[in-house]
């Protein structure tokens, strides 16, 4: 499937369709797959760390009531001003959002820290999706399922190599922060190619 995604134009096996790859489409697929990467290592550690920081069940398990509140509501406000802001904005936006979340834990402790984690990475995730997809959709044309099919594959990726990565960095390091700074750092970078591409456009 990779391959497929990947493959040059013209390698179809019915050969009428002509199907492009453009070079500019190359830092929207390494951007969402950052996405992945900085996304599921909260997503996947989350609940462990809120018992961790967090010793009363019932508090800790509001943590996913936040994240599916903020989740909720970023996709009402991304419909009432996806006019007035530029998808690839919001994209980049979302991303550095996301970042934000991601870094929380190491900078406020206890349950604040999970709280804003769980807010912002809520509320970020649907945007990048949507604002991703629609990028894709206005940048490749008719070549769009081209390049959202390389999107997805980016995105589960980062997803498979997220929590490999921190697991190894958990077991050398005896914890989690070295992989939340990852993700972090590597969610931030990838929001300026967007900001930049923009830029220029």
């Amino acid at each position: 499937l990779i391959w497929n995604v990947f493959s040059p134009s013209g390698s179809t096996g019915r050969g009428r369709e002509t199907r492009e790859w453009s070079a500019q489409w190359w830092p929207l697929v390494l951007c969402y797959g950052a996405f992945g990467f900085g996304y599921i290592i909260p997503a996947t550690f989350l609940p462990a760390m809120a018992r961790a920081e967090v010793a009363d069940p019932a508090l800790f398990g509001w943590a996913w009531p936040a994240f599916g509140a903020a989740a909720a509501a970023s996709t009402v406000l991304t419909a009432m001003y996806s006019n007035h802001v530029s998808h690839r904005l919001s994209w980049a936006l979302a991303q550095l959002v996301m970042a934000l979340g991601v870094g929380a834990p190491l900078a406020v402790h206890g349950l604040a820290g999970i709280l804003i984690a769980a807010l912002c990475v809520g509320g970020s995730f649907m945007v990048v999706t949507m604002t991703g997809m629609q990028e894709a959709l206005q940048v490749a044309g008719p070549h769009a399922a081209r390049l959202m099919a390389a999107m997805t594959a980016a995105f589960a990726t980062g997803q498979i190599l997220g929590p490999v990565f921190a697991s190894l960095l958990i077991e050398a390091r005896g914890g989690l922060s070295g992989a939340l700074l990852a993700g972090c750092l590597l969610l931030a970078a990838s929001a300026f190619p967007l900001l930049l591409q923009r830029r220029n456009a």
